[in-house]
């Protein structure tokens, strides 16, 4: 089963647990205000007010606070997470939550709800949630106890510190893990006394880790072996798998370091898979809103344009072209057609440049707008592209770039966009790779769905204000 299946089901049950959980806080603190003990200390004095009109609050307050809870990680797959690490998160969250919850009882005026409701809440919701979470974490270690999405790991090191990870992961299986083997420096290492296998050297890792898709990396490697660090994260680019490693060296040419542990053993993330389970959920459910919105408000647009094009350019409306994605995928990319049918014929593949002559006169019109990439529009529906992510590039490049750009095929971690982080940075059209690499490297490791929305708001700006484009 590939990673990116494990982490759904633990993730879903703490979205679940916590709609149920800020439910059942609206109930209780309803009961507690109007119906418990607590009256004859504060009296009811203006009358009972219906059930259900805090019912259907919280119908308006549980999205918005699971859209907080996610915002902040806390539906993230964390296999190794305490219960006094989610607690005081939790505790954030719910404070937040509440302004919010004040601010919207403020301006709607059709009902006034209880301020002691709102106190009676806000620690009656920290307690469900709470409480929910904690089941939620036992489930989650009986379910790998079981057997049940066990992530598959390999260590790569032969010293005392790999030894130790291997002990303590295999000795607790509610962890989740499951350790395959080591990988050695030299090929060489005597682990008989723990029952584990050697796999190989470090120059077989990406071929292993293709081979057996595991999911994750641990790398125990002294801090004389630099540069064979450096080469292991180079070669393993562009494989969806995360790598963590224990901190015996300070120097990581890496994007993005965090500091993990692994049952007391800390980590230094070098680099995890690009988007959880949970997360492509939520990046393709947006993706798929947007995109349909998107369409049914252009139609007429599209339908215009699509006559102009025919009208204005002998061929076909429509640009076919084979495009790299994620995973290194292809794909037909969709775009109204903005050259010459014959654009490329004796050129072959080449990149469009400023005041291109195979450019058609609506072509430019289109191309300054971007109004050539709405019929993207469609590869986001089918699930070929996002709305935001690396654009992608044709397969020409993609082979002449790899070699060349570092981590550019790290790319290729998440679908491609519409639009992306480099491209509203003004790095389009015949901009540096090296340049709209980093950005691009950098969307990989850090999305957000707030991210998202930045980059579509500043895509917009870009569009109506930029020169960039050609």
């Amino acid at each position: 089963m590939p990673a990116r299946r494990k982490d759904f089901f633990i993730p879903f049950l703490a979205v679940c647990s916590d709609i149920a959980a800020i439910e059942a806080a609206f109930l209780i603190s309803y009961w507690l205000r109007f119906h418990s003990p607590l009256t004859s200390v504060f009296p009811v004095e203006l009358g009972f007010p219906p059930l259900e009109a805090y019912v259907h609050g919280s119908l308006f307050v549980i999205p918005a606070w699971v859209f907080l809870f996610q915002s902040r990680g806390l539906y993230r797959p964390r296999r190794t997470v305490h219960f006094s690490e989610e607690f005081f998160p939790i505790v954030r969250v719910v404070v937040v939550g509440m302004l919010v919850v004040m601010a919207a009882a403020f301006f709607y005026r059709a009902f006034s709800f209880s301020r002691l409701v709102f106190a009676l809440l806000a620690v009656s919701s920290i307690v469900t949630i709470s409480v929910g979470r904690l089941f939620v974490m036992k489930f989650e270690q009986w379910w790998y106890r079981k057997g049940h999405d066990i992530r598959d790991v390999v260590i790569v090191g032969s010293n005392e510190t790999a030894v130790r990870i291997y002990e303590t992961i295999t000795r607790d299986p509610s962890l989740g893990y499951r350790v395959h083997g080591f990988f050695s420096v030299n090929g060489r290492g005597s682990f008989e006394h723990i029952d584990a296998k050697l796999l190989g050297t470090i120059d077989a890792v990406p071929g292993y880790v293709r081979d057996h898709r595991t999911d994750l990396i641990l790398i125990a490697l002294p801090s004389e072996e630099h540069t064979r660090l450096l080469d292991l994260i180079r070669e393993c680019e562009g494989l969806n798998t995360g790598m963590l490693m224990v901190p015996d060296m300070v120097e990581l040419m890496t994007s993005r370091v965090r500091v993990t542990e692994v049952e007391g053993i800390p980590f230094l993330q070098v680099r995890e898979a690009a988007l959880s389970t949970w997360n492509q959920i939520v990046k393709r459910a947006f993706d798929v809103v947007v995109a349909s919105v998107i369409l049914l408000a252009t139609s007429p647009l599209l339908v215009l344009i699509a006559v102009v094009v025919k009208l204005t350019s002998p061929g076909p409306v429509f640009y076919l072209q084979e495009r790299v994605g994620l995973d290194g995928r292809t794909f037909k990319v969709i775009k109204f057609r903005t050259m010459r049918a014959d654009a490329e014929r004796e050129t072959g593949p080449v990149w469009a440049k400023k005041d291109d002559p195979r450019t058609t006169l609506a072509g430019r019109f289109l191309r300054r707008f971007s109004l050539d990439e709405l019929p993207q529009l469609f590869n986001v529906l089918r699930g070929e592209m996002s709305i935001v992510g690396p654009r992608p590039e044709r397969p020409h490049f993609v082979e002449q770039f790899r070699g060349q750009i570092p981590k550019y095929l790290d790319r290729h971690r998440v679908k491609t966009g519409m639009t992306g982080w480099a491209q509203v940075n003004g790095l389009r059209g015949n901009a540096p790779i090296e340049e709209r690499t980093k950005y691009d490297v950098y969307y990989v490791e850090n999305w957000s769905l707030v991210f998202d929305l930045k980059i579509i708001f500043k895509t917009l700006r870009a569009v109506l204000f930029g020169k960039d484009a050609y």
